[in-house]
């Protein structure tokens, strides 16, 4: 399918709607598959946190040649698993068999993980094109364009309409150097934040403070910002030094993040103030890996190849797990154990309270996506554009051989 609106004239940073879309096709295509939702990090505070649970022994179920590398993480959504690769295309999979059911050509590079709500898969592109594809279907209903290439997934904000009726926001950031919040229903902008360079995390949203939701987000200027989500507002800028790449998580008020300069923080939401650094002293290099919070504890990943487990009020350090690659992909937080990957290939399973590992399978091929979970299945992509299911161990037979993964 060829990308929309590259043809039509019009100014950048402009919108296009199909004219289906005008006679309501997008209240046809949320009313399917409209259950759940799927945001990179598991909720809105990107905290790292998956409410699905998972086996306790898992083994492949099934995996899926996506072509070109994957980089992004894998959205599961109402029984279906929606990934982009480096090709330009979009595939929705049947999550139990790992079966194609569609493909969506966008034209050029994804690296940004989809977010679904409401029966509709939002990401954007290596051109800078945001689109809206129908998750029954993967047909387009908008795209907007913004500058520069989109690696930032797209979080949703909640309001009140001017009816009163609820509406959701999409919020994301761009290479072009800015902070965007759109109209879900049909990609309209609400605003633009302009900052000094690329942003490339995904902004996380606070819990409301006084009516008003923060959007937390660092950027390649080496800021940290917090802007009033729903009138894009700066609220505070804080000077970090260092490039952020990574999504901040946020919890109990503060925010935590790592950054290029070898150093994970702890930003104070109300006072804007670092309350604690850490930085390895056995050995310094960047984070690039977004934190999960969970159980009195910031987990994250490293280029050290080290998974940091540091205590959320102070910053020291609980336990580490080393691996034999840098840690790229965000670790997730499923009942008591932590999921993560290295770089080499490795996708593992800790203990939170410990750091004991329970669990790991070699992939074989390089990682940096991060880990998803839903309704009893751990998926997890490769460099190589290959998809992983893992799931209940399958039943050996009587002759005590198990049965093999489904592929495509």
């Amino acid at each position: 399918m060829r990308r929309l609106g590259r043809s039509m004239a019009r100014p950048r940073g402009g919108l296009v709607v199909l004219g289906l879309l005008a006679t309501g096709w997008v209240a046809l295509a949320t009313a399917v598959h409209a259950g759940q939702d799927s945001l990179f990090r598991g909720d809105a505070s990107l905290t790292g946190v998956a409410s699905a649970r998972l086996p306790e022994k898992l083994a492949p179920v099934w995996v899926f040649e996506a072509g070109e590398g994957i980089e992004s993480t894998v959205a599961i959504a109402d029984g279906r698993a929606f990934v982009g690769n480096l090709e330009g295309q979009l595939f929705a999979l049947d999550l139990a068999t790992g079966e194609k059911l569609w493909s969506y050509q966008a034209g050029v590079e994804i690296k940004a993980s989809p977010s679904v709500r409401g029966g509709v898969v939002y990401f954007g592109d290596g051109t800078g094109i945001f689109h809206a594809v129908n998750a029954a279907d993967g047909k387009a209903l908008w795209t907007f364009e913004t500058e520069a290439e989109i690696i930032s997934s797209a979080n949703f904000l909640d309001r009140a309409g001017a009816e009163g009726k609820g509406e959701t926001d999409l919020l994301f950031g761009s290479y072009d150097g800015f902070l965007y919040s759109l109209a879900a229903a049909d990609g309209s902008l609400n605003w633009k934040l302009e900052t000094q360079s690329y942003v490339h995390a995904t902004p996380a949203l606070s819990a409301p403070v006084g009516g008003r939701r923060l959007a937390a987000f660092g950027g390649c200027d080496g800021y940290f910002r917090l802007v009033d989500a729903a009138t894009g507002s700066e609220v505070k800028s804080i000077e970090v030094g260092s490039y952020i790449a990574a999504s901040a998580a946020l919890s109990s008020g503060l925010a935590y993040v790592g950054t290029f300069d070898n150093e994970v923080l702890a930003i104070d939401l109300a006072s804007g103030e670092v309350v604690w650094r850490f930085q390895n002293p056995r050995s310094t290099f960047p984070y690039y890996s977004s934190p999960a919070v969970a159980s009195g504890l910031v987990m994250i990943g490293g280029r050290d190849k080290v998974l940091h487990a540091l205590d959320w009020k102070t910053g020291k350090e609980r336990w580490s797990y080393t691996t034999r690659a840098r840690i790229d992909a965000s670790p997730l937080v499923v009942g008591e154990r932590l999921f993560g990957a290295a770089k080499n290939g490795e996708v593992f399973a800790l203990e939170i309270a410990s750091g004991k590992k329970v669990w790991s399978y070699d992939l074989g091929e390089p990682v940096v996506a991060s880990p998803s979970v839903a309704d009893g299945r751990l998926l997890i992509a490769t460099l190589d554009g290959t998809v992983y299911a893992f799931g209940e161990a399958p039943q050996r037979d009587t002759a005590g051989r198990a049965s093999k993964p489904q592929g495509n």
